[in-house]
C-alpha cells in the first residue's frame, strides 16, 4: 500500500465509518480515485471493494477518472447563470480549446459544472481544486487561464482571488444580540438539562432547515431514548440553490454555532458533536478548526467544560463531498457512517436510532444558534418576534435580480413585498420569487403580499428573485436538471421521474414541445410527489406544478405545435452517432425534412411519401433485365 494511504488510514484509525473522509483525503493527496487506489483503500479497511467503489461513485467531488491537475467547476445555479456564468465558462473553455466536461490532452485542466457553490450573493462563482472563487469577470477568467497555463499551484495563487464577502443586510434577534463566549453555557448550567429543553419547547422553536419540526420535542425524545451514547449533529450541508445563510453564520458567528451545539449536547446528554459541512465550504476549514481549538483552550469545549467535572463535550468536522441529498438528516447520517447518502426508511427516527444506531439530534445551523440564545435569553425574548404559530426570526438568503443581495433577518410574518423592497428589487418588473429554493414555493406578483410563516409561506431560507427579463421556463428547466443530477437513484419515482422531467423541460426550452409534454410533466410531477421515498422526490416536481399554474403563457410560448406529437426525436438521438462517424450528409439524417416540418405533420408525411415513392420505383426498375 502506498505510504500516503497508510498515513491517511492511520489518521482515521482504520475506521470504516470514516470512509467518506478517507476518500476525501486521498483525493486531496493524489487527485483521483483510480481502481488501484480503491482496491488499496478497501484492503486497508477490510471492506469489500464494491462497497468502497460504490461510495466513491456516489459523491460528485470524488473522481474515479483523471481530471487534470486543475479541476474547474463553474456553479450552474439559476442565479449564477443570470449573472453571466455560461458566457464566462465558455471563455475559459475557448481558452483551452475544450468542450464542457473534457480533459485537456496534456492532462492539465478539466472544466465542468457543479450545482451550486453557496455564493449566490456574489456570483458567478466556481471551484478550482475545491477552492472557491467568486465575483467572476472576464478579467478574472483571463487571470485564471494564465495561472493554469503557468502551472502555478493553487495554494500559491493571489489571495484576493479567494476572498469571500459576508453580506449581512439586516440583523435582528440572532445577529444583533450581544454575546460573549461562554455566556450561553453558564445559562445552560443554571437551568439544568431538562430546563434547557423546557425553555426551547416553551419558545416554540421550529427547525430552520425547512421541515419545521419542533426542536424541543426532538431534544426531549432524544434525551429519553436509551443508548450507549447520544450525539448532536449540526447539519451545515445547505445544498439548496439560492441558500447561503449558514455559510454566513459559520463565517461570522461560528462561536454561537458551536455554543449552541454544546448546549444541545448538555441538554440531551451527549459527549460528542459533529458539524457536517458541505464540501463547497472548504475555505472555512482553517477558520473553524482554529475556533474549535480556541474554545477547547478556554474550557468551553472538551473535558470539564467551565471547570465542571463530568461535563465533557467535543466537536469534530465531518466533510460532505458534493451530494445534495445529504441535507436530508438520515442520508446525512448514512454519509457520516461512510456510506452512500441514501435516506433511510423511517421509523425508526434518528432521535432513537441515528448515528451508529444511537440516539441523535440533527439540527440546522440556524436552529442551534437560536436554541442557544433561547437558553441564554429566555423563551419570552424569542417569542417577542414572529407570529403565534411561527415564533422568533428567520434568516433569508436573498439573491437574483436585486440591488443588495445578502442575508436578511426578519421576524416571521414579514411579507414577500417587504423583503423585495429592502433588497432593492424593482417591484414593477419583478415577475417571480422562488421562496425556499427550487423545492420550495414559486410566487407571482399577485402573491407578494403573502407572509413568510409556517401558516402561510414556509421557507428554508432562500429568496431567488426574477425580473421580467428572465425566461421562467429556462429557470424551471435549470431546477429540473438540478434535481435529476442530485437524485440518489434509490427509488424509481424519483430516479426516473426527475430524468423524464429534465428531458421534457429541455425539449420545451429548445422550442420543440407540444401540449402532450405539458400534460406529461404534470402527471410525472404528481406521481413523484405521491410515491417518492424521501423529500427530494416529493418536492422535485414543485417548480413544474407551480410554474404551469402561475406562468402557463411562458410554457405555451415554447410549444412548437398545439398538436399531440411524439416528444422523442429520432434524428436528434442519432446526433451522437453522426458526430462519431463524421457524417452530416442527407443520408445520415432520419427524415430530415419530416423532422423540420413537424409542426405540420400532415404535410410533412405527404412530402415524405412523395419523395419515397420514386426511390422505391427506381429500385424495382433496376431489377428488370
Amino acid at each position: 500500500m502506498p505510504e500516503v494511504f497508510s498515513a491517511i488510514l492511520v489518521q482515521h484509525e482504520h475506521n470504516p465509518t470514516r470512509l467518506v473522509q478517507i476518500l476525501r483525503d486521498v483525493m486531496a493527496a493524489v487527485g483521483e480515485l483510480t481502481p488501484k487506489n480503491i482496491t488499496a483503500i478497501a484492503l486497508g479497511l477490510g471492506l469489500p471493494r464494491a462497497r468502497v467503489e460504490g461510495v466513491a461513485c456516489f459523491y460528485s467531488f470524488f473522481e474515479t477518472e483523471p481530471r487534470g491537475r486543475y479541476r474547474v467547476l463553474f456553479s450552474d445555479s439559476a442565479t449564477d447563470r443570470m449573472a453571466g456564468s455560461v458566457q464566462l465558462r465558455q471563455r475559459l473553455l475557448d481558452a483551452f480549446d475544450l468542450k464542457l466536461g473534457e480533459v485537456s490532452r496534456d492532462n492539465l485542466v478539466s472544466i465542468g459544472t457543479t450545482s451550486c457553490t453557496g455564493l449566490c450573493d456574489q456570483g458567478p462563482a466556481l471551484l478550482v481544486n475545491g477552492r472557491a472563487i467568486a465575483r467572476l469577470t472576464p478579467a478574472r477568467i483571463g487571470a485564471l487561464s494564465s495561472l493554469i497555463r503557468g502551472g502555478s499551484p493553487v495554494e500559491d495563487w493571489p489571495e484576493n482571488l479567494f476572498a469571500i464577502d459576508v453580506h449581512i443586510r439586516r440583523a435582528d434577534l440572532l445577529l444583533a444580540t450581544p454575546y460573549l463566549p461562554g455566556d450561553l453555557l453558564q445559562a445552560a448550567l443554571a437551568r439544568g438539562p431538562q430546563g434547557c429543553i423546557d425553555a426551547v419547547r416553551q419558545a416554540n422553536l421550529r427547525g430552520r432547515g425547512g421541515a419545521g419540526f419542533t426542536t424541543g420535542q426532538k431534544w426531549q425524545a432524544c434525551r429519553d431514548a436509551p443508548g450507549e451514547a447520544h450525539y448532536v449533529v449540526c447539519n451545515a450541508d445547505e445544498g439548496e440553490p439560492g441558500t447561503f445563510k449558514d455559510r454566513v453564520l459559520l463565517s461570522d458567528y461560528a462561536d454561537q454555532v458551536f455554543e449552541g451545539m454544546t448546549v444541545a449536547g448538555y441538554a440531551i446528554g451527549a459527549r460528542q458533536g459533529y458539524l457536517y459541512l458541505r464540501g463547497e465550504y472548504a475555505f472555512l476549514q482553517d477558520h473553524l478548526q482554529a475556533m474549535l481549538q480556541r474554545r477547547r483552550r478556554d474550557h468551553l469545549l472538551g473535558s470539564g467544560i467551565l471547570g465542571v467535572d463530568g461535563w465533557d463535550f467535543d466537536i469534530q468536522i465531518h466533510w460532505g463531498a458534493g451530494a445534495y441529498i445529504c441535507g436530508e438528516e438520515s442520508a446525512l447520517i448514512e454519509s457520516m457512517e461512510g456510506k452512500r447518502g441514501i435516506p433511510r426508511n423511517r421509523p425508526p427516527y434518528p432521535v432513537t436510532c441515528g448515528y451508529l444506531n444511537q440516539p441523535t439530534v440533527v439540527n440546522n445551523v440556524e436552529t442551534l444558534v437560536a436554541a442557544g440564545f433561547i437558553v441564554g435569553q429566555g423563551p419570552e425574548w424569542f417569542g417577542s418576534r414572529g407570529t403565534p404559530r411561527s415564533a422568533g426570526t428567520r434568516l433569508h438568503s436573498v439573491a437574483g435580480d436585486v440591488e443588495r443581495p445578502g442575508v436578511y433577518e426578519y421576524p416571521w410574518g414579514v411579507t414577500v413585498r417587504q423583503v423585495l423592497e429592502d433588497a432593492g428589487a424593482r417591484l414593477e418588473r419583478t415577475q417571480a420569487v422562488q421562496v425556499g429554493g427550487p423545492s420550495g414555493t414559486l410566487l407571482g406578483p399577485s402573491e407578494f403580499g403573502r407572509r413568510i410563516a409556517f401558516e402561510d409561506v414556509p421557507s428554508a431560507g432562500a429568496f431567488m428573485v426574477f425580473d421580467d427579463s428572465r425566461d421562467m421556463v429556462e429557470v424551471i428547466d435549470n431546477f429540473a436538471h438540478f434535481f435529476a443530477h442530485e437524485s440518489c437513484g434509490f427509488c424509481t419515482p424519483c430516479r426516473v421521474g426527475t430524468t423524464l422531467i429534465a428531458q421534457m423541460t429541455h425539449h420545451l426550452v429548445q422550442g420543440k414541445g407540444t401540449r402532450r409534454d405539458l400534460k406529461d410533466l404534470s402527471k410525472v410531477a404528481l406521481v413523484m410527489k405521491a410515491a417518492s421515498h424521501c423529500g427530494l422526490g416529493n418536492t422535485a416536481g414543485n417548480p413544474i406544478l407551480q410554474g404551469l399554474q402561475k406562468f402557463r403563457p411562458a410554457f405555451d410560448g415554447k410549444l412548437a405545435s398545439t398538436e399531440v406529437l411524439p416528444s422523442f426525436d429520432l434524428d436528434e438521438a442519432l446526433a451522437a452517432a453522426r458526430e462519431a462517424t463524421g457524417r452530416e450528409d442527407e443520408d445520415a439524417h432520419f427524415f430530415g425534412e419530416y423532422c423540420a416540418e413537424a409542426a405540420n405533420p400532415a404535410s410533412a408525411l405527404a412530402a415524405h411519401t412523395s419523395r419515397a415513392a420514386p426511390t422505391a420505383l427506381s429500385a424495382r426498375k433496376s431489377e428488370v433485365p
